[in-house]
Parts: structure tokens; C-alpha cells; sequence
């Protein structure tokens, strides 16, 4: 058992000791290779040595800089014979191998800058001969010669060279470069210069002359740099860290050969400047043809022996095209003499983030030749700007370009006080400040402003009220804007361009109107609604930026990229990329380019003729429905039977229920003659006689026709139908017998007796007889027969159906009595389908108090039937 644990002991221990020396092995970073297999970013990986099964042999672009390299061996670059650009900055490179760069002949660019190299690689770059830049300054070197391999170098444009602990300069270490005209040419020396022997620069012909030179403990050496320089012609000639340690105290003017340099530019970039030093360069610019001066990060203070005089100043005439004074943490350099006289006759003036807070009065007074005043990123407030205190009349004649950019300006109104003094300005730059944040009246502006810069600040709508409308150029883009004031565009009718980026509004407004307008930018606004519409007072506009905004995928705005992507008639600048759905939901995230709602969703046009069309026939589908089943027939009917008992109500008729007639006759005109000759004489001349309502002779005169129609069928007990064929022809007998179907709507129809003139199949009749149809299937009627001897049957059961003319009131015991009656006589009904007509004798038991007379003579007076009131048939229908 002990033998076990120890094992297991043993294991544990070997185990851990195991799992601590097989520890995982960092991997190597990748290079970033790029799709077309000709540039590869090895930057920044922290490397330690060229990753040669990285790098395909295709690359012409390789970058290895910002990592810990030591060494370039002879096969680093072997498998690359189309490398043009090599860059090894910024690694800790102390040896690069004779034959590093032998197979890589089409190398043009090789940038070896901020190395550990000791001495100038001569044999490794002697096989580029077609090297144009090459960059390989801030490195150990101990001196600064270029050996007989640069001969060959005809090509090369950019040269740097040099480092911190090169102690000496000698004359002839650059003449091998006599005959090769460079575009730049740079040297770096630290402040442990030693030597600067003349005529060391003298043969060197380039159009940029960039010195990394600290003379600090060699004052002596400028004056010798000054005078190898004279007489050639730079584009710029560059100091950097003139005076690197201590500020120039001797009163020797070292600046005297600046008198015959022939250079465009003249820029100092960092080193300290003391008043007495700066006092001596201008001194000697007053005198050279340079026209353009950088103090550029200078260290500059008050010197200690410097006194104000209270005498003019000894720089009046410097002329320069350009003054810049940028990045300058003493704001004293502006009256370095205690005046600004040496400011008068700059025509481009830049002071930026020089941290001055105030504009004293002279200070106007004496840039008269200013042309164009920068005084960007300083410490500006309204107050130490517009002094008002200070004649700003007849000041600053010739500006017409102002830029106070990143400031602390908050009144609007208050600089364009100031502006407005300025008679021949042009241009202001106002952005990156507080404009807004403070009341903003209607200002009074030069009719000469074309361009007002204005972004990044906090402006609203009343603010336009203090904007100049003689504007070509607006830029207020980010400055919280959430709707814009379209009586300020309606001024401004000459504005170009527009620039109203990352602002608030939430919709283009209908009413603008800005004819010569051509380039106008929206984008990363609120809005979510932009059509064609909204631009129809912008005839001329070219170009228009409108993304990043949340859009409503309509058809508006499918029609408005149709309009503008396809057909061209605005150019959109960020399309498509900037242009996602926002709305509806389910198109949230989805390009627009893709969004695809249909044609004859969005063609107005075409969606009219569905509609019309459409209408049109539901129309006729509805007007032919009506036809066939005569619904406007019935639908008129209807009215004019509510109408008419309405009228009957309000007069108090119809409220009892006696009956003025027997019955009433409805026929056709055809037939009149049978019921004049016939019908009538057996009612009327009965014992007791019949009351009858015929039209002819009973319609009251002056009465509408369907008024008399309803009354007087409403006031008779039954309503005979005399069926014919000429019946079903008659508007007029449809009429009648729809009132008395109506009539019977809740009784029933034994108040409807139908007399058959002549044979009618139940098939042929129109639609609308359908009730009539119903009737004749269902219903015993009378049918009228040609022989004589039945005829006499036939009256006998006309009157039992009718039933005894008694009293009228007293129609509700004969109704019964008659109903009785009616039960047990026996009438011929329709044959079925395919069975021919029959006549049957009825078994009459007539009424013993009933008188028979079949054969009367007595005919009712000849009225002529009213032919010319009729309905159409479609009102029947």
C-alpha cells in the first residue's frame, strides 16, 4: 500500500513538472497581405526578424516598420524580385548585410530612418540603381560621408541623413552628389557638433533644405552654413532646433547671411527664440528675397536685456507674402519689440494656438496690409475681439479673409459689429466656437460677403436672422440646427452651396426656394421623408449628400433615387452606402439600394387606371345586377309606398279599417275592353251590387298616378289581377301588383285573386315576376273560359271568392265568412311542368243569399286608360 502512494506521489510531482516545461509556444504574428498580392503591412507586430514565409513573391510594397528588427540577413529579400518600396523605420536595425538588397533591383524606396546603424549600408545599396528616395537619418552615424556607390544613384530625389552623435561636417563628404539635383536634402546633427567645416553644403543642389543643426556650443557654425547656401534657390529652407538647449545671448549677428539666400521659405521648427535673436533674423528679412516665414513650435521668451525704448522699432519694412506663427506657448511673440510694426506689411497673417486672449487697439491699427487674418485655435472671447473702446473705423482696409475658428466666441451679433467694419471682407471662418449661446439680433453685414463658415457651433433659428444674405458658400453643419428658417433662403437667392451636415432637422421644408443653388448637404440629419418635391425650388442643383438619416422606405423615396441614381438629374455624392431604411420595421437596416417596393405600387399613374378601371366595372357588375333583378325598380316602389302612407298619415287617412271599394281591377289596356264589356257589368250589377275600383274612372285627378295606385288599393278589400299576356307587359300593372304584395307583407295573400284572361307559361315571365311565378305555382286563381256554358262556373266562383257585398264595415264577419268559403270550392290550378292545361268544373256551394247573373248587359262607362303617365321599365326594375 505505501509502494502505491509513493507512486501516485511521484506521478503528481513529474506531472506539474511535466506541465511547466511544455509550455505553448507563442506564435509568430501574420502579415497582412492585400487581395491583389503586391503590398503587405508587416507593421507594428512586434517582429524580430523578416518573415520570409509570409511574403509572397509577388509583393512590390513591403512594410516592416514599428518593430524590434536587429539584423537584415543576405536572404531576407531573396524571394521578392518585384519590391519597389521597403520600409524598416523605426526598428532597432544595427546590421544590415552586403548583399541584403542583390536579387531586389527595381527597389525605388528604401526608408532605413530611426535605426541603430553605425555606419552608411554603402554595399548593401549599391545594386539599387534605380533608387529615387531614400531615407536613412536619426541613426548612430559618427560622421556624415557618402562614398563613390551613391555615384550611381542618378535617380535620386529625397535624401536624409545623419543622427544625433555626428560631430563633424566635412567639406567634400557630399560631393559625390555634384551633379544629382535633388527635390530634398536633409541632415541631422545633434547639439555635441563639433565641426562644420565650409563649403560642406556648397555643392549640394536640391529645392528643400531641411537642417536638423543645434549649434548651441557652435554659434560660429550658422554664419559658415548661411554663406555655403547663398546664392542657390530653394523652395524652403528649414532650421530645426536652431538653439536646442539654451537661449542665444551673445550680440553678434548671426543671421547677417540671411541677406543672399534665394529661398521662397524660410521656416524655424522648434529651438528657443529669445526677443534679441528674433529681433536679428528679422533684421536681415527686411533685406533677402524671402517671402514667407514659419515660426513653427518655437520656444520663445522675454529677453533679459531686451529694454523698451519707447524708440520705433527696429523692424518696419519686413515684407512678406506670409507670416505663420503656429503652436507658440508665449503669446508676447506678437510685440516681441513691444509694438506691432513689423505686422504691417505681412499679407497673410496666421496666428494659431499662439494662446493670446486679446486684441489690443494698435494692434488693428498697424495690420493695415493684411490681406488674410488667421487667428484660429487661440483664446479669443467676444469682449478682448470687439473692444469697444477701439476705433475700429478705416482699420484693415485690404482684409477680405477672416478665420476665428476654435475660439471662445459666443455673440454672433457681436462679431458681425466688428466684421461689418471691414469693407472689403469676403470670406469669415467663425466654426469650432460657442455662436448661439448667447441673443442674436438682426445684424448689419458688408454686401461683399460671399463665404461664412460657421460648423461646430450651437446655433437655432433666430440666428439666421444675424446670417450676411450676399452668401454664395454656407457651412453650418453640426451646430444643433432642428429646422431652418426659410425666410433667411428666400433672401439669400444667390447662395451655391449649402452645407447643413449632422444637424437636427427633422424635415426638408416645401417652401424653399433657392434658384442658383448646386451643391447642398444633409446627411446625418433627422429627417426620414425626402422626395423630388422638396428639391422643385432647387432648379439648378447639381450634387446633394443626403445619408445617414433615418429613412422611411417609401415610394416617395424609391421614386426620388429612381429620379436622381438612374436618371441623373441629381448627382448623389454618398450614395448608396450611407442610405439604410430606418422605417418600416422590417426593413429596419436594409440598404436602400435594395429596397425594391414595386411598379404599380409607386406609379400614381398607373395605380389611377386600376382604380378607374376597376370602378368602372364594379360599376357596371352593380348596374347590370340591378337590371337583371330590378332592384331600382323595387328600390323606387318601396319609397313611393313609404312615401304615400307617410302623406296618408299626416292627413289621418288609412287610420280605420273600412273600406271604400270591393275590390280593385288591376289590367292591362289590351284587356279593358273585357273588363269594361265583362268583368264590371257581373259585379256592379249584382243584388246588392259590388263596389269596384277601376283607374279609369276612380284615380283622383290631380293626384301623382303611383299616389292614386296605393291609396286605392290600400282602400279595397281585394285586388283582382287580370293576368295576360299583355299584363306582364304593362309598367303600370307591375306597379299593382307589387303595392298589393306589399299590402300582404305579414297576411296573407288571400286578399290577391288572380284571374287568368289567357294562358301564361310560369317560365316565360321576367325575373321580376318571381312573386307572381311563386303565386301561380302555389295559389288557386280563376281562369277564365272561352266556352259559355262554363263562364256561368266561373262568375259563380269570382263572387264566392269575393264573397257578399255587404256593408263595408262589416268586412270583418264577411271576411270570415268568406275565408270559410273559399276553403271549400274547388278552382283549377297551373299545371305541373310538361302537363298541358286542364279546365275542371268547380264544385260551387253557392251563398243561398248570393245572386247569380252571369249574362249581364250593363258595361261601365269607357275611360280612356292615361297611356301617357308611365314609369320606365329600369325604375321598375
Amino acid at each position: 500500500m505505501a509502494d502505491v502512494r509513493i507512486f501516485t506521489f511521484l506521478s503528481l510531482v513529474f506531472g506539474f513538472e511535466a506541465s511547466f516545461l511544455t509550455l505553448p509556444v507563442r506564435s509568430e504574428p501574420s502579415c497582412r497581405i492585400f487581395a491583389d498580392q503586391r503590398t503587405a503591412n508587416c507593421q507594428g507586430l512586434r517582429l524580430q526578424r523578416v518573415p520570409v514565409e509570409q511574403l509572397p513573391s509577388s509583393l512590390e510594397v513591403v512594410d516592416l516598420s514599428y518593430n524590434i528588427i536587429q539584423v537584415i540577413r543576405n536572404m531576407d529579400f531573396v524571394g521578392l524580385p518585384l519590391l519597389r518600396v521597403l520600409c524598416l523605420q523605426f526598428n532597432n536595425i544595427s546590421v544590415i548585410e552586403d548583399k541584403a538588397f542583390q536579387e531586389n533591383l527595381l527597389l525605388e524606396d528604401v526608408n532605413i530612418f530611426n535605426n541603430s546603424l553605425t555606419v552608411i549600408p554603402s554595399k548593401a545599396l549599391a545594386p539599387l540603381s534605380r533608387l529615387k528616395n531614400l531615407e536613412m537619418s536619426n541613426n548612430l552615424y559618427s560622421e556624415a560621408t557618402l562614398d563613390d556607390v551613391f555615384l550611381n544613384f542618378r535617380k535620386l530625389k529625397v535624401l536624409s541623413m545623419g543622427g544625433p552623435v555626428v560631430g563633424i561636417l566635412k567639406k567634400g563628404d557630399l560631393d559625390v552628389l555634384q551633379n544629382v539635383s535633388l527635390e530634398k536634402f536633409a541632415i541631422k546633427t545633434g547639439s555635441s557638433l563639433d565641426v562644420y567645416e565650409p563649403g560642406y553644403l556648397k555643392n549640394i543642389h536640391t529645392n528643400n533644405m531641411w537642417l536638423d543643426v543645434a549649434i548651441d556650443n557652435r554659434t560660429y557654425a550658422l554664419p559658415m552654413i548661411l554663406k555655403d547656401l547663398a546664392n542657390k534657390t530653394f523652395v524652403v529652407l528649414r532650421f530645426r532646433n536652431l538653439f536646442e538647449f539654451k537661449y542665444y545671448t551673445d550680440k553678434e549677428d548671426i543671421f547677417y547671411g540671411l541677406n543672399y539666400i534665394n529661398s521662397q521659405q524660410l521656416i524655424f521648427y522648434r529651438g528657443k527664440f529669445n526677443e534679441e535673436l528674433l529681433r536679428m533674423a528679422l533684421v536681415n528679412l527686411q533685406k533677402s528675397p524671402i517671402k514667407i516665414l514659419g515660426l513653427l513650435f518655437i520656444d520663445f521668451a522675454r529677453s533679459q536685456i531686451f529694454v523698451n525704448s519707447e524708440q520705433a522699432s527696429s523692424v518696419t519694412n519686413l515684407v512678406l507674402e506670409r507670416l505663420d506663427l503656429s503652436d507658440i506657448s508665449n503669446p508676447d511673440i506678437l510685440r516681441f519689440d513691444w509694438r506691432f510694426t513689423w505686422l504691417n506689411k505681412i499679407n497673410h497673417l496666421r496666428i494659431h494656438n499662439v494662446n493670446f486672449n486679446t486684441v489690443p487697439c494698435d494692434a488693428w491699427e498697424e495690420m493695415r496690409g493684411v490681406e488674410i487674418l488667421d487667428v484660429s485655435k487661440n483664446q479669443l472671447k467676444d469682449k478682448s475681439l470687439f473692444n469697444q473702446q477701439c476705433n475700429y473705423r478705416e482699420t484693415m482696409p485690404s482684409l477680405h479673409t477672416f478665420n476665428l475658428s476654435n475660439n471662445q466666441l459666443t455673440s454672433l451679433s457681436s462679431f458681425a459689429a466688428l466684421a461689418g467694419e471691414f469693407k472689403h471682407l469676403q470670406t469669415i471662418d467663425i466654426s469650432h466656437n460657442k455662436l448661439g449661446s448667447e441673443g442674436n439680433n438682426i445684424c448689419s453685414w458688408k454686401q461683399n460677403i460671399t463665404t461664412v463658415i460657421a460648423d461646430h457651433n450651437t446655433l437655432v433659428i433666430d440666428s439666421f436672422k444675424c446670417l450676411p444674405t450676399t452668401v454664395l458658400y454656407l457651412h453650418l453643419s453640426y451646430c444643433n440646427l432642428d429646422q431652418l428658417d426659410m425666410d433667411y433662403f428666400r433672401k439669400a437667392i444667390g447662395l451655391k452651396e449649402v452645407y447643413l451636415s449632422g444637424n437636427k432637422i427633422k424635415f426638408i421644408p416645401s417652401g424653399w426656394r433657392s434658384p442658383n443653388l448646386k451643391s447642398l448637404a444633409l446627411d446625418g440629419n433627422s429627417f426620414g421623408l425626402i422626395s423630388m418635391s422638396s428639391f422643385k425650388g432647387m432648379p439648378n442643383l447639381e450634387r446633394l449628400k443626403a445619408g445617414n438619416n433615418p429613412y422611411h422606405c417609401t415610394c416617395d423615396l424609391h421614386t426620388f433615387i429612381q429620379e436622381t441614381t438612374v436618371k441623373g438629374k441629381v448627382q448623389i455624392t454618398d450614395w448608396p452606402e450611407n442610405y439604410k431604411c430606418y422605417y418600416p420595421a422590417d426593413l429596419l437596416n436594409t440598404m436602400v439600394s435594395q429596397y425594391f417596393p414595386g411598379h404599380v405600387a409607386c406609379d400614381i399613374r398607373l395605380v389611377i387606371v386600376i382604380s378607374v378601371v376597376t370602378t368602372a366595372a364594379v360599376v357596371l357588375a352593380i348596374m347590370l345586377l340591378c337590371y337583371v333583378f330590378s332592384i331600382p325598380w323595387y328600390a323606387k316602389a318601396t319609397y313611393q309606398i313609404i312615401r304615400a302612407k307617410y302623406r296618408a298619415h299626416k292627413v289621418g287617412a288609412g287610420l280605420a279599417m273600412d273600406y271604400t271599394f270591393h275590390a280593385f281591377i288591376s289590367y292591362s289596356h289590351s284587356d279593358a275592353d273585357w273588363v269594361r264589356d265583362k268583368l264590371l257589368p257581373c259585379l256592379e250589377n249584382s243584388r246588392p251590387p259590388y263596389r269596384i275600383c277601376i283607374h279609369e274612372r276612380d284615380f283622383m285627378p290631380g293626384k301623382w298616378i303611383i299616389d292614386n295606385i296605393i291609396e286605392n288599393i290600400e282602400n279595397s278589400q281585394k285586388v283582382i289581377f287580370v293576368l295576360s299576356r299583355h299584363f306582364v307587359n304593362s309598367e303600370w300593372c307591375n306597379y299593382e301588383l307589387y303595392f298589393a304584395q306589399q299590402r300582404a307583407i305579414g297576411k296573407t295573400l288571400r286578399d290577391v285573386i288572380l284571374v287568368v284572361k289567357e294562358p301564361i307559361d310560369p317560365k316565360s315571365l321576367p325575373s321580376k315576376y318571381c312573386k307572381l311565378k311563386k303565386m301561380l305555382n302555389t295559389k288557386t286563381y280563376l281562369e277564365w273560359p272561352e266556352q259559355p256554358k262554363q263562364q256561368t262556373f266561373f262568375w259563380a266562383q269570382l263572387r264566392s271568392v269575393l264573397g257578399k257585398p255587404n256593408l263595408i264595415k262589416e268586412h270583418s264577419v264577411t271576411e270570415h265568412r268568406r275565408a270559410s268559403r273559399l276553403s271549400r270550392i274547388s278552382v283549377i290550378e297551373l299545371p305541373l311542368e310538361n302537363q298541358g292545361s286542364v279546365d275542371v268544373q268547380p264544385n260551387i256551394d253557392p251563398d243561398p243569399g248570393a245572386e247569380v247573373n252571369p249574362q249581364t248587359t250593363g258595361e261601365t262607362g269607357d275611360l280612356p286608360e292615361n297611356k301617357d303617365l308611365k314609369i320606365p321599365w329600369e325604375q321598375m326594375a
